[in-house]
């Protein structure tokens, strides 16, 4: 194998990048159509007491705030996971939240918007994948820690992304509205799930130890799973939904355990993540639950949707905000996939100095 020239990226960071900013391009895409185009459907016309929104009415902003999660897991996917590109990434999502309330505050619709909100969300894109290279040329993150046999990546946090993006397909296809009839809500929710789908197995097969062909065959084959099991769920009653998304997150999550972890002798540990089925079964959905719970009880939705000029939820419903309180679940989720157990005791990328220190030694 021919060394890696002084200044160029290894050739596997390299695919890595293109394919994390081309997942966070698709997500920008989602996140103006969803704008400009599914935003509008949920907002109701005229005072008449029928037509004010009710609980769910908005399910088009949980949707854009998932699609902002995508482009957050993009760019951290793009980086490998490295702090250099991690910590511009989730501040671009934090400016990105606020950039939402704007925009939805005033009501664009067209094509020419969503041409528009494309070209500024993929120049955001662009500027922040810019930044992260920059860092990395700075810090030399593609000498030091690609002989160090890691390629740049941090599995932890490769690992943690996956776990986010698995409870976030599974937050947008059990995204409702008041009747659930919405022609445009099915296809949202799908093509949602599928690119948040898409990120989870591409970060987990990021953090595996290692990518031989029968690990890209297992990656396959959860994509496959997730893709037959997200059209599934939606044709589950509202009502029972959440157990059939519990089932589909129990069998990603061991998807990616199975990526993500060792293989001693050659095969996976297969009584460990027997043993892992129940968290895998109990934990995201209880989580998801508890969080939607005091979301409701609280009504956090109702200052979002102040800011964005719509109107309030009616009647005695709460304007429950599903996606933020997704995303305590994901978080806690992606501390389970994160234990040093789940990754085999295998530690973290190295930080660059120790590396360079140790070089020098």
């Amino acid at each position: 194998m021919m060394p890696t020239p002084p200044g160029h990226a290894p050739r596997p960071v390299i695919r890595l990048a293109a394919v994390g900013t081309g997942l966070a391009g698709v997500a920008v895409v989602c996140w103006a159509v969803g704008m400009t185009r599914w935003q509008p459907l949920t907002e109701p016309a005229g005072p008449w007491s029928e037509r004010l929104p009710g609980a769910h009415t908005y399910w088009a902003r949980d949707l854009r705030f998932l699609t902002l999660v995508a482009v957050v897991s993009g760019l951290v996917l793009a980086g490998g996971g490295r702090r250099s590109w991690a910590l511009p990434a989730v501040l671009l999502g934090g400016a990105a939240l606020v950039a939402d309330v704007a925009v939805d505050r005033a009501d664009p619709t067209g094509p020419g918007a969503t041409a528009l909100l494309v070209a500024a969300g993929w120049l955001a894109v662009a500027s922040t994948a810019a930044l992260g290279v920059r860092r990395d040329a700075a810090t030399g993150v593609d000498g030091p820690i690609h002989r160090a046999g890691v390629a740049g990546r941090d599995r932890r946090v490769l690992t943690g992304m996956a776990g986010v993006t698995a409870v976030s397909a599974l937050v947008a296809v059990l995204t409702r509205s008041p009747t659930d009839r919405e022609p445009a809500l099915g296809p949202a929710t799908l093509v949602t799930g599928l690119l948040l789908l898409t990120l989870t197995v591409a970060g987990a097969l990021a953090a595996a130890p290692d990518r031989d062909r029968a690990r890209i065959t297992l990656a396959v084959g959860s994509a496959v799973v997730g893709g037959i099991g997200l059209p599934l769920v939606r044709l589950v009653g509202p009502g029972d939904r959440l157990v059939a998304a519990a089932l589909l997150g129990a069998v990603l999550l061991v998807g990616v355990t199975l990526l993500v972890r060792p293989w001693p002798g050659g095969r996976p540990a297969w009584w460990w993540h027997a043993r892992f089925v129940p968290f895998a079964l109990v934990v995201p959905s209880a989580l998801l639950f508890v969080a939607v719970l005091v979301s409701a009880a609280l009504s956090v939705g109702a200052p979002w949707t102040a800011l964005a000029g719509n109107s309030p939820i009616a009647g005695g419903d709460r304007d429950v905000l599903p996606a933020l309180a997704g995303l305590l679940a994901e978080l806690g989720t992606a501390l389970l996939l994160t234990r040093p157990t789940v990754l085999g005791h295998d530690r973290p990328a190295p930080d660059v100095a120790a590396v360079r220190v140790a070089d020098a030694g």
